[in-house]
C-alpha cells in the first residue's frame, strides 16, 4: 500500500430480517442479485467476510432445515458513510429483506489471534 493510499478500517454489519410473513420469500427472490453484488465486492476486498445468520434450530441436526434470519458482514472502507452507502444500495436492502431499523454498522477490530 503506498502512502498516498487512504487508511481503511474494517466494519461490522449486523442486518437483522424483517420478521413480516413475507420476508423469507422477499430474501429468496433476490439472493442470487444479492450474491453476486456480494462476490464481486469481495474481489475488490471491500467485502472480506459475509454470510447468512441462522436460526439456533438450523444446526440442530445434520440434516436440519436451514433458516436464514439475517446478514453479518465485514467491510473494509475508508469510512462509516461507504459502508452505510453500500448497505442502503444493497437488493436486501431496497427489496425489504434487511429491517433498516435494526441494522448496526460499528467499527471492527480483530484480536491478534
Amino acid at each position: 500500500m503506498s502512502s498516498d493510499s487512504p487508511k481503511k478500517f474494517q466494519f461490522m454489519v449486523y442486518a437483522p430480517d424483517m420478521t413480516d410473513e413475507g420476508a423469507f420469500q422477499r430474501r429468496l427472490s433476490v439472493r442470487e442479485k444479492h450474491l453476486a453484488d456480494a462476490k464481486a465486492k469481495h474481489v475488490t476486498g471491500f467485502v472480506k467476510l459475509g454470510g447468512a445468520l441462522l436460526t439456533p434450530e438450523s444446526i440442530v441436526t445434520p440434516d436440519a432445515s436451514k433458516k436464514m434470519v439475517g446478514s453479518m458482514m465485514i467491510f473494509e472502507a475508508a469510512n462509516i458513510k461507504e459502508v452505510e452507502n453500500v448497505i442502503k444500495g444493497d437488493i436486501y436492502y431496497t427489496s425489504g429483506v434487511w429491517d433498516p431499523e435494526k441494522i448496526v454498522i460499528l467499527p471492527f477490530a480483530a484480536a491478534p489471534l
